[in-house]
């Protein structure tokens, strides 16, 4: 609590100094492509390592615990984390458009009381669904993990009393992202929290301690930590920024349009983790806390995949927010494409590979996983077509269309439920699987029309088209047949490293349609950043 102190104190704050200046600056050093990819590759380096180390989790955790103390373990951490989105209230996406714009328009008199109108709900709505989970763990346990006994409720109060630092950590890193801010979330977030989460688990495997009260707090204590740490940070970009401000504006006067457009953003982001969680949830209710293991780990291949998403949507996120504030429909075309590319052209191979390779990669979490295999390979397959999307729901959310965004993640996630208690029942872990991949098409489809139709935007630019052809032809059809045939491991992997050669060779071939050039800022980064005082941390 002693950061989100300082935050509202640093907010709340007036500051004597110099008058804003009226005119709208260019976009800042680093602004476009090249500090697009200099930020981007530094969060794929750190979205990477996480992404390691979260994988490695799972492992240690299915490895460490037997399959029905690890099912009823994810299938908590899955409240855990529906109930964090659920706090956050959409303010991940609504701070950074709203920080974003006025630093690009020089209303810096309204950052404050932005920061505030958001913080302050984070923090109550988490506490009273901390609350409230503590008291309706012991229903909720019967109601989703009825195999699993008393230990189900204790593993649950300890994670769900954490909801509100998770809520408040999430939303702090946002912010730092509307200044446009990256190194908060790769320390933080990417490599100090999950690396220590990761830590915690792996010693308390190493010593034998309970599924009950050991794993989940080495699993959420790093939370606490992480929450402290971001909102100090925030507090320090939020007190810079009100330097040349002498008169802030009111939060009460920015709480309208704030929550106008956050609004429908909160359920769209609630819908999306109920998208992703809610099905291990039911597994573990309708079939047991076993199968809820086998699902999680045959979907934490997606974690991975996802990693190159994650790392871009981050770097672009506030580019695009700007452009837009200033109508730019070119720049915001060129960002979106170039960055739908450079995604196609990292995780494509990615996704391709663990089709392949699935069988073998889940023997590293022990015997009994194998079953997952299929669903490794369908989702693997329908990821291919969403990040050929690119990110388009993250676009539709910058251009100010959160109300479009709010109906699509509804229709995804009533057809992710409804499919869920339909299939699981009778097809079990697949029918999971293909339930989310009905959402998936959905919610990435239906937003790739509306994009098109409204702005005339598409992801589909020369790079896109290059590196979906390169990873189809040096790896798609070679891996695809060779499993038809029935190639063993070794085949498989001769022909991984042939494909990825080729892949390699025809990526510098045509570096310069797929915008790798962009990546000669990354030689320039730390000049322009010492020039720029705004991005200074």
């Amino acid at each position: 609590m002693v950061g989100t102190r300082a935050v509202v104190a640093a907010v709340t704050r007036a500051d004597a100094g110099g008058t804003p200046t009226l005119t709208a600056p260019p976009p800042g050093p680093g602004a476009g492509l090249g500090g697009a990819a200099r930020q981007g590759f530094a969060n794929l380096v750190g979205v990477g390592l996480a992404a390691v180390a979260g994988f490695g989790l799972n492992i240690v955790i299915a490895r460490g615990w037997s399959v029905r103390e690890a099912g009823m373990f994810f299938a908590a951490t899955s409240a855990f984390m529906i109930a964090a989105s659920a706090a956050r209230l959409g303010t991940d996406v609504g701070t950074v458009y709203f920080v974003s714009r006025q630093r690009t328009l020089d209303r810096r008199d309204q950052i404050r009381g932005t920061i505030l109108v958001g913080l302050l709900p984070v923090l109550v709505v988490g506490t009273l669904l901390g609350l409230a989970g503590w008291l309706a763990a012991p229903a909720l346990a019967r109601a989703t993990m009825p195999e699993a006994g008393p230990e189900a409720v204790t593993a649950l109060r300890i994670l769900l009393a954490f909801v509100p630092l998770a809520a408040l950590n999430d939303y702090a890193l946002a912010a730092c992202r509307g200044f446009g801010q990256m190194r908060p979330l790769l320390t933080v977030e990417r490599l100090g929290r999950t690396l220590v989460q990761f830590l915690g688990v792996a010693v308390a495997a190493w010593l034998g301690m309970s599924a009950t009260v050991a794993l989940p707090l080495a699993w959420v204590v790093p939370y606490l930590i992480a929450a402290v740490v971001a909102l100090f940070w925030l507090s320090r970009l939020v007190g810079r920024a009100g330097r040349q401000v002498t008169r802030p504006v009111p939060a009460r006067e920015l709480a309208g349009p704030f929550w106008r457009f956050t609004g429908p953003r909160a359920v769209s982001s609630l819908a999306a983790i109920v998208v992703q969680r809610l099905d291990i949830v039911l597994l573990s209710a309708l079939r047991g806390p076993a199968d809820a293991a086998i699902y999680t780990a045959a979907t934490r291949f997606l974690a991975l995949g996802q990693l190159s998403s994650v790392a871009l949507s981050s770097s672009v996120q506030h580019r695009l927010a700007a452009a837009f504030a200033r109508d730019d429909r070119a720049e915001a075309r060129q960002l979106y494409q170039a960055a739908t590319g450079w995604l196609v052209l990292l995780s494509w191979p990615a996704y391709l590979i663990f089709a392949a390779f699935a069988t073998p990669m889940l023997a590293l979490f022990g015997s009994g996983y194998g079953d997952g295999r299929r669903v490794v390979v369908l989702l693997a397959l329908t990821m291919l077509l969403a990040t050929g999307c690119g990110m388009v729901d993250m676009v539709l959310n910058m251009a100010g269309r959160t109300a479009w965004t709010f109906y699509n993640a509804m229709t995804g996630t009533v057809l992710n439920v409804v499919g869920n208690l339909v299939l699981i029942p009778r097809y079990g872990i697949l029918g999971a699987a293909l339930a989310w991949t009905v959402s998936i098409l959905v919610t990435n489809l239906v937003p790739l029309t509306q994009l098109w139709w409204s702005m005339r935007l598409h992801p589909f630019g020369a790079g896109t088209r290059a590196a979906m052809a390169l990873a189809v032809v040096t790896l798609g059809l070679p891996l695809g047949l060779a499993t038809l045939l029935g190639a063993g491991p070794l085949v498989l992997a001769l022909v991984t490293v042939a494909g990825l050669v080729a892949y390699a060779t025809g990526v510098w071939r045509w570096r310069r349609t797929l915008h790798l050039d962009a990546l000669r800022a990354l030689r320039r980064g730390r000049n322009r950043a010492g020039a720029d005082p705004a991005a200074q941390s």
